[in-house]
């Protein structure tokens, strides 16, 4: 029997009603297997968590996490109590930057059933690779001066050994695809470190001759991702290049609520952390309308990351066949409930 252990981190708003259907979901799927099985720890850490004690997760909360397989996060959040950068960093990036979570993986694809807003899908299925512990996104720089005198200093920065990894992984990634990866770039106008990062791809596509490797500005990447997605099979990119354009992957698909992602660690020391791209929604928090598939599918990507590729691919084609059949949240044109979504998706898991 195999077991893995998850902490569970529920967070904010609609994190805390769509986590017991996603759990079930997956407790179903190992109920399938017969020699599967996940052993749950629960972890209150959140907006509310923080009006509370102050902080949004324990003192000692990475040392709580770190011996379980995978961390399974909710949707964390909620700016009317706490602001953004606060329960930002002070949980989801804290547990991505301690843990070494160096990649963001994001899948996006045409779901069946589901009508993209753009006219020319063609059954895009686009996976990002966004390096996910530096970049644009790194804690270095300050203010100096006080008013019209005021200066303010960002600092991005790229080692050649975190770009070389995120990388490295798009190609190993398209092997097991359609051998096809794209970089993000931006070197015609950053003239330090999108230079940098051309030449670390480069300088890695030669090694991989049977894979096709193109490179696109950023700029026109984002549009492209809007024209013609269909072309884009792996596509690699900084961190904030890779944050902007999975948010567009996402709202090709038709919501932002169906969104997986996985925040992986490479290197065994830690668990890696999983968690859906939407946010905790406190708009329709207590309807039972909020859309489930976002945290399933995250479930799925850690189902393979766990190497439980079957299972993992036969919960993404029962989610299409319930999507399919017209059962579907209001965010994807549908008049289900949260619950009827999940019932039919377990329902088709156990007719399997």
């Amino acid at each position: 029997m195999k077991q893995f252990k998850l902490s569970v981190i529920p967070g904010d708003g609609v994190g805390k009603e769509i986590m017991p259907h996603a759990l079930e979901v997956l407790d179903t799927v190992a109920d399938i297997h017969g020699g599967l099985s996940f052993s749950k720890e629960f972890y209150p850490w959140s907006c509310e968590y923080y009006l509370e004690h102050g902080k949004m997760m324990a003192d000692d909360g990475l040392e709580q996490l770190k011996n379980s397989d995978a961390v399974f996060l909710g949707a964390v959040g909620n700016p009317q109590l706490v602001e953004d950068h606060i329960s930002l960093w002070g949980l989801l990036i804290k547990i991505r930057r301690e843990f070494e979570q160096t990649l963001n993986i994001r899948h996006a694809k045409q779901i069946k059933g589901i009508t993209p807003p753009i006219t020319n899908a063609n059954n895009f299925d686009i996976m990002v690779v966004r390096e996910n512990s530096e970049g644009e996104y790194s804690e270095i720089g300050g203010r100096i001066h006080k008013g019209d005198d005021e200066v303010v200093v960002q600092n991005a920065v790229f080692t050649r050994k975190a770009t070389e990894r995120a990388i490295k992984y798009a190609f190993e990634l398209a092997k097991k695809r359609n051998n096809k990866v794209t970089s993000a770039t931006k070197s015609n106008g950053i003239v330090y470190s999108m230079p940098f990062w051309d030449e670390v791809y480069h300088s890695i596509a030669k090694k991989h001759p049977t894979i096709e490797a193109n490179t696109a500005h950023i700029d026109a990447l984002a549009a492209f991702f809007v024209t013609r997605p269909s072309e884009f099979d792996v596509v690699v990119a900084s961190n904030l290049f890779g944050d902007i354009l999975t948010d567009i992957s996402a709202a090709l698909m038709g919501s932002i609520g169906i969104a997986p992602a996985a925040n992986l660690n490479v290197n065994g020391k830690y668990p890696s952390m999983f968690e859906p791209v939407h946010g905790s929604a406190p708009d329709i928090v207590g309807k039972n309308i909020a859309n489930p598939i976002g945290q399933i599918w995250t479930g799925k990507m850690m189902l393979d990351q766990f190497g439980e590729h079957e299972l993992a691919d036969q919960l993404l084609a029962v989610v299409e066949k319930v999507t399919e059949e017209g059962i579907k949240t209001p965010d994807i044109g549908g008049r289900a409930t949260t619950s009827e979504v999940t019932e039919a998706i377990i329902k088709k898991l156990r007719a399997l």
